[in-house]
């Protein structure tokens, strides 16, 4: 029995499911190179990730595209060769770029989440405090 979406089904598809499949590819590449220590990490980066690149993605697509659309229009072009809609040659170029725009918040929440566990037993003032060090000598090497 086939399953039968409507347009709108359809368009909802290719909203979110193109963003949620850039993030979950964006958050199984991190995952080989920095492991999540447990399964409540690995949902919340995976999760931001996803969020990311639904946010940024689309962003990042805009400003690729207004600085080098022939490439989009290449992608439309060799995809109608290949006897394929226009669509999939936009989505051979979008899909990489909103994958990588979700590594971001990927590594920055991973960062956090260390600083944070390494610092669990001082209260937000020591933390502010370790905050403002590294901010001074950060300004001073420069």
């Amino acid at each position: 029995m086939a399953i039968e979406t409507g347009a709108a089904g359809g368009a909802l598809l290719k909203i979110l499911g193109v963003p949620m499949l850039a993030g979950s590819a964006a958050a199984a590449l991190t995952f080989l190179f920095m492991w999540p220590h447990t399964r409540r990490e690995a949902f919340v980066r995976i999760t931001c990730a996803i969020a990311m690149s639904s946010t940024a993605g689309p962003l990042v697509i805009v400003a690729i595209h207004s600085c080098w659309p022939e490439l989009f229009a290449s992608a439309r072009t060799i995809s109608m060769l290949l006897g394929a809609p226009e669509e999939v040659g936009v989505l051979y170029v979008s899909a990489p770029l909103m994958a990588v725009s979700g590594l971001p918040a990927w590594w920055l929440l991973g960062g956090l989440v260390r600083w944070l566990d390494k610092r669990k037993d001082k209260d937000i003032g020591e933390m502010a405090h370790d905050v403002a060090e590294v901010v001074k000598d950060m300004r001073g090497g420069l």
